[in-house]
């Protein structure tokens, strides 16, 4: 059903679930919403349904599928992160102020060949933390996912999940590309 060969997740547990012995909390399938074009879309679903501007900012994102924002893309590519829309832990992402001109290059060529397939986004400053690394502890660039439960009504738990890039000066945090977690501590006031 899976890659066999792949060290991510838990050995049984599709069969488990399949069997009726364990829930999902986070169902397979429940990845169509990381499909990274959503991001430019929410505002627009919100002002749709609810009649109302979102409550809290999006990520500027630019529809490459779309002539304007492939327009800015490909005219900015130097200040962007370009993304695939279907990929995952960063594979395939430009980070533009860091990419080689062959690089920018590529993705551009990439770009025009199938527009549809990325989005993109202005580099996001991502916090520091200390962190145990070979040498010592040193910065390294962190986000922190909060996690909304929704019922009848909705909160957001205290605490989520803090992703680390544990690569020297990367910007990139998923743990596919060599990126780890962090305790994430709530304190109360």
């Amino acid at each position: 059903m899976f890659r066999p060969d792949s060290a991510l997740g838990v050995p049984g547990l599709m069969q488990a679930y399949m069997a009726g012995n364990v829930q999902l909390s986070n169902a397979v399938g429940t990845g169509v919403a990381d499909d990274k074009a959503v991001y430019a879309y929410m505002p627009r679903i919100i002002r749709y349904y609810l009649g109302e501007d979102a409550i809290l900012p999006n990520v500027e994102t630019h529809l490459c599928a779309e002539p304007e924002g492939l327009a800015f893309t490909l005219d900015h590519m130097e200040e962007l992160v370009v993304k695939p829309v279907g990929a995952s832990g960063g594979y395939g992402v430009l980070i533009g102020p860091r990419a080689s001109r062959a690089e920018i290059e590529d993705t551009r060529a990439q770009l025009k060949a199938d527009p549809a397939n990325f989005i993109s986004q202005p580099v996001i400053k991502l916090s520091v933390c200390p962190t145990l690394c070979a040498d010592g502890i040193e910065p390294r660039h962190v986000d922190l996912r909060p996690f909304a439960i929704t019922g009848k009504k909705t909160w957001v738990l205290p605490g989520g999940l803090t992703r680390v890039a544990l690569r020297k000066n990367s910007l990139v945090v998923n743990s596919s590309q060599g990126g780890g977690s962090k305790d994430t501590w709530v304190l109360t006031a």
